[in-house]
């Protein structure tokens, strides 16, 4: 829940988000589940972001493999376990899993909070082995009212299309939660702009460690999570092979003013009519 700090005239609306930075273990998800319990139990925040795929691991060799591991939304032992984890702890929970529905499976983040699962994403821009892998996400893009703020989710490389960042700003979003697997380098900094043109908070969860290997490609995940302000600014960003939790505390309302300048708000001033060429209608 939100606090109020008077910091001068300017009441501060203190809302504390964390992230969990760590290397999963491939295909163990009862092991993952663990070390995330372990991790967060008895930690004080409002909202945590936990990797993209974090209880399965990333480099699958097969659609088969994503199958064996894959669950239902919200009935599978991964969000039931996080159901419990966040009614011990009083957070809300933004994770990356493999979902099982319908026949598909996909690479989606799910939302739960201390009354339960809270919605789902299903990740939109697939990253090279994930077209074989996952089915693209069907629902669009999606932002849900938790209380102390307005939550967007996307998964890790719907990083390099502005369109979904500005999508979840558009809807309302105050932060966007971002699970990732990263293996790009400058994707950090590229969120930096997706938080300047959009003035949300943004923040990715990644994983460290790398997969592969043994005559597969051996993929190495960079790290670097990192929480961002409104304004671009990094609140904080860990190392490329630091496990742990990083906190940070931020004012979610900051995000619902647009103005860049008294004279510029950053979506009255758009011109979407003048904008059509990036949406040909075939």
């Amino acid at each position: 829940m939100l606090v109020f700090r008077h910091t001068g005239c300017y009441i501060f609306h203190v809302m504390k988000i964390a992230v969990y930075q760590f290397a999963p273990e491939f295909g163990s998800v009862h092991k993952n589940l663990e070390k995330i319990e372990n991790a967060l139990e008895g930690l004080r925040a409002d909202l945590v972001v936990l990797p993209e795929l974090c209880t399965t691991g990333y480099l699958f060799a097969s659609p088969e493999d994503v199958q064996s591991v894959a669950e239902p939304v919200p009935d599978g032992e991964t969000v039931r376990r996080f159901e419990t984890l966040c009614r011990r702890t009083g957070f809300r929970l933004a994770a990356g899993i493999a979902e099982s529905a319908g026949g598909s499976c996909y690479n989606s983040a799910v939302l739960v909070g201390p009354d339960g699962w809270i919605g789902t994403y299903r990740k939109i821009h697939l990253f090279w082995k994930e077209k074989i892998m996952f089915a693209p996400g069907n629902a669009g893009f999606r932002v849900w009212d938790i209380g102390p703020a307005r939550v967007g989710l996307m998964v890790c490389f719907d990083w390099i299309f502005p369109e979904a960042a500005r999508s979840l700003a558009l809807q309302g979003a105050d932060i966007l939660c971002h699970p990732a697997n990263l293996v790009l380098p400058y994707c950090p900094d590229a969120m930096v702009t997706r938080a300047i043109e959009n003035r949300v908070y943004a923040v990715t969860a990644n994983r460290t460690g790398s997969e592969g290997g043994d005559g597969t490609p051996k993929l190495a995940f960079i790290g670097k999570s990192q929480a961002l302000g409104i304004r671009g600014e990094i609140l904080f960003r860990m190392g490329e092979t630091e496990e742990g939790v990083q906190t940070v505390e931020i004012d979610p309302l900051l995000a619902r003013n647009k103005k860049v300048l008294e004279t510029n708000d950053l979506f009255e001033d758009r011109k979407p009519e003048l904008y059509a060429p990036l949406f040909p209608l075939s």
